[in-house]
């Protein structure tokens, strides 16, 4: 259960850390048969039927071996008879071309780095007042805003550095350091990071800019209405303002040019950062018939390690008195635990395969006009017993399944998730995906006016015009799942 759960991105580092644990467990293809090996030494020595009579009598009349002896032996006589092949895993949708390629990280200056070297251009007067600006900076956080109480970074001066400072000292750093680029750093919330960039923006101004400049307008607009602003509240800001509704469009796209999270601009923060999908499974369309591969990484090549093999091998060819040494035994027993325990990995990655394979492939089956079309207006309600039941599988292993699995499609990497769905009825009595119903209430808001965006209940009337019987608390359900805002907040000028 808890491989099934691993996503395919980190299935690789979970057999790594299974390699380093066990020994006997190795990577590869199998290259040598065990079975035609073992048959081959019996034929060329042709005592083996006299060495199991002759053990079989010393059993008898002498009290050597002991109960895990004989359990020994017959585990080493299974194993080596049995077909190594079936341990082997393999997968054919990739080419012997395909290789390991790893990508090149760029070593870059942190976010904090890149504030760090601009304290030199600082005019500070002395050491210490240096030390309070690199604490400030430190405390700075991932968006670039200073969320610290000045009090707190207080405390950590005299704990961290022994240095007594005081509010108006911090402030006074902090203005400094909140010149530095990228603009609106340090600021300590939206408000102020905005009016930072914005006050920035008229200094770069060649030249005096009147009163019912765009820029000057914004700065007031921030800094005594900026709550109406949050809100849209355009009328009111007109009227406060005393201007049209051409120079609040104007002052508003000012604003709207600058950073919220100025860090996010930088290319060493942590936030640049690109994260990667790596698709669970493939489906093709081959001229109208879906065909579905697991990628090769959740199928590599892992078998019993050579070695630990042979070590089998040779203690049972070994003589009794050799056999009987305990620190022999010992050494068997731990192989033994050891190529158990590689095989029970091998089984279970092997299982991991079967149970993919089997849900996802039901699920293709289930959305198969889906997968042909790519449009979710063909997607079927579908929920995890519909899976459950055609697979045999239990709920459970479906949900492991589909909550951690990606699917790589002609219309782009989806996640397993998306495609499971209650049902709504239409006013014909039918049942339809509640995610079809999500992509008609998108496309009507997206078609809206943006001046005047449709309220839930009008959402809820053109929805039931088209035959959905929806309530409008549903309407309102479906709209914050797809993170859509309430209309006042959709609106624009």
């Amino acid at each position: 259960m808890k491989l099934l759960q691993i996503p395919t991105a980190t299935l690789d580092q979970r057999i790594k850390e299974e390699l380093e644990a066990n020994p006997a467990l190795d990577e590869g293809e199998e290259v040598e048969e065990m079975q035609d090996n073992s048959r081959t030494r019996e034929e060329s020595t042709g005592d083996n039927g006299k060495v199991e009579e002759g053990k079989a009598a010393d059993s008898d009349s002498d009290e050597v071996y002991k109960d895990e002896e004989f359990e020994l032996d017959d585990y080493i006589s299974e194993y080596i008879e049995d077909d190594p092949s079936s341990y082997k895993l393999s997968v054919n949708n990739h080419s012997s071309d395909d290789e390991d390629k790893t990508i090149p990280v760029a070593v870059e200056n942190t976010f904090h780095e890149y504030l760090e070297e601009q304290v030199g251009l600082l005019n500070l007067e002395n050491e210490r007042e240096e030390t309070i600006a690199h604490q400030i900076i430190g405390s700075i956080d991932d968006d670039g805003y200073l969320r610290r109480e000045p009090i707190a970074i207080i405390d950590d001066l005299m704990f961290a550095h022994n240095i007594i400072s005081s509010e108006e000292e911090i402030n006074r750093i902090l203005s400094m350091i909140q010149q530095f680029d990228p603009g609106g750093v340090g600021a300590r919330d939206l408000q102020e990071c905005l009016l930072i960039q914005l006050h920035q923006r008229k200094e770069l101004l060649d030249e005096p800019i009147e009163e019912q400049h765009p820029i000057n307008i914004a700065i007031k607009m921030m800094t005594n209405y900026f709550n109406e602003f949050s809100k849209k509240h355009y009328q009111k800001m007109q009227r406060y303002l005393g201007i049209n509704e051409l120079q609040l469009k104007d002052a508003i796209n000012e604003v709207l040019k600058l950073n919220p999270k100025p860090a996010s601009g930088h290319a060493g923060s942590s936030n640049s950062g690109i994260h990667y999908i790596v698709p669970d499974f493939i489906i093709v369309n081959r001229d109208g018939e879906l065909e579905l591969t697991l990628n090769s990484r959740n199928a590599p090549d892992l078998r019993i390690n050579d070695q630990y093999k042979d070590m089998l091998k040779s203690y049972k060819d070994s003589s009794k008195e050799n056999r009987k040494k305990r620190q022999e035994k010992e050494a068997v027993l731990f192989i033994k635990q050891k190529i158990d325990s590689a095989k029970w990995f091998i089984d279970a990655i092997r299982q991991r395969q079967q149970t993919m394979y089997k849900t996802m492939y039901s699920i293709m089956q289930y959305q198969y006009d889906f997968f042909l079309t790519g449009d979710q207006k063909t997607l079927r309600p579908m929920i995890l017993k519909d899976i459950a039941d055609v697979t045999g599988l239990d709920i459970s292993t479906v949900s492991r399944v589909a909550n951690s699995k990606f699917v790589q499609t002609e219309f782009g990497t989806k996640r397993l998730k998306d495609f499971f769905s209650e049902s709504l009825q239409t006013s014909a009595g039918d049942e339809v995906s509640t995610l079809e119903v999500k992509k008609i209430l998108t496309d009507i808001i997206e078609g809206e006016s943006k001046r005047k965006p449709l309220s839930d209940e009008k959402l809820k009337n053109l929805l039931q015009e088209k035959g959905y019987n929806i309530a409008r608390r549903t309407v309102a359900k479906y709209r914050e799942q797809l993170n859509i805002p309430v209309a006042r907040l959709r609106k624009q000028l």
